[in-house]
């Protein structure tokens, strides 16, 4: 449960802040009283596997999947042999008619985290069963501080806000060298409002491969032979 890349020099200063120790106790009783996810393991797995030099694209998600097995501290991700939640296969939908991908036969996204995608929920914890449970314990200040690490980077950077939670983000994002786009979210409340149709994934790449940056493969490969 700990970051030991890049990440460190802009969030080291938010872990001796008083609402840091705060949350670090809160999180930590969570854990040893509740059933809580993802994995304390998984926990900072956005920030391991999309270390802040190699971001291209950032996805901002609420808070983690809070079923048994799914979160695996990526937003919309969840780990292989889980059964694809339903805003990710609108997210796959999407992607198919967007940009010509198949829909894969699972949901896990450590591709694109590989790639640059950071894909951060502003919430990193959840209890079991119990959506949102952890919104308001600290989480949100800690991952404003990261998305305002990102905001800083002066290179070609893009934002897909998805939904009003992440859009609310929007106001902290004033790099003119980065691109921001917003829908609706994909969860089947609202993708027929706005997310469906969006074309984000083919004008991300479009916009990345104008600036000189290798677009990213959004193709999510079956892992068993159909």
């Amino acid at each position: 449960m700990a970051i030991d890349n890049d990440w460190l020099t802009p969030l080291s200063e938010e872990f001796s802040k008083p609402y840091y120790k705060k949350l670090y106790n809160t999180v930590k009783k969570e854990y040893e009283t509740q059933r809580v996810y993802p994995e304390s393991g998984d926990l900072f797995n956005a920030f391991e596997l999309t270390p802040l030099h190699s971001i291209k694209v950032v996805i901002l998600g609420q808070d983690p999947y809070h079923n048994f097995g799914q979160a695996h501290g990526l937003c919309f991700s969840v780990k292989p042999g889980v059964a694809v939640p339903p805003s990710l296969q609108n997210i796959y939908t999407e992607l198919k008619n967007d940009v010509g991908t198949y829909i894969p036969d699972n949901g896990c996204l450590i591709k694109w985290a590989k790639q640059g995608v950071l894909m951060l929920n502003t919430v990193l914890t959840v209890r079991a069963h119990k959506p949102m449970s952890h919104r308001g314990i600290g989480w949100e200040e800690f991952t404003d501080a990261a998305i305002r690490a990102v905001n800083k980077e002066d290179r070609p950077i893009v934002f897909l806000l998805w939904g009003r939670a992440a859009k609310e983000k929007a106001s902290m994002l004033d790099n003119p060298h980065h691109l921001v786009l917003t829908a609706a979210h994909p969860s089947p409340f609202s993708a027929n409002s706005g997310f469906f149709g969006c074309g984000h994934f083919s004008k991300c790449n479009e916009f990345l491969k104008k600036n000189g940056v290798e677009p990213i493969d959004w193709q999510i490969e079956n892992i068993h032979n159909k």
